[in-house]
């Protein structure tokens, strides 16, 4: 995400002053409601949904999930590729290439 799209989010917060709600478990149970929103655009169809939707719903996620790194003082390159190298680790390429299967059943 760039800065000025994090400043922005920042703003809209700080303008209504509603960082007073923002503590991790708001936003984590904010996060979790949205990730609900954008699975009901996929509720009767794997193929058939309304892009323009899951667009406004996925953005939702995001900007709750910006706020809880800045509530938390995280740098997302940071945590992102912490997880991606214990991923790489629990998911070596020669084992997980084209499996669907949990890194304890490769």
């Amino acid at each position: 995400m760039n800065q000025t799209t994090i400043d922005r989010i920042r703003k809209f917060s700080a303008d209504r002053d509603w960082e007073q709600f923002h503590t991790p478990s708001n936003l984590a149970k904010s996060i979790s409601i949205e990730a609900g929103e954008l699975l009901e655009c996929f509720q009767w169809s794997d193929t058939e949904f309304d892009l323009e939707h899951v667009k406004e719903e996925l953005a939702d996620v995001l900007v709750y999930c910006r706020n809880m790194l800045d509530e938390l003082g995280l740098d997302e390159d940071e945590i992102i590729n912490a997880k991606m190298d214990q991923n790489e680790a629990k998911y070596p390429v020669d084992k997980a290439k084209g499996s669907a299967a949990k890194y304890d059943q490769l």
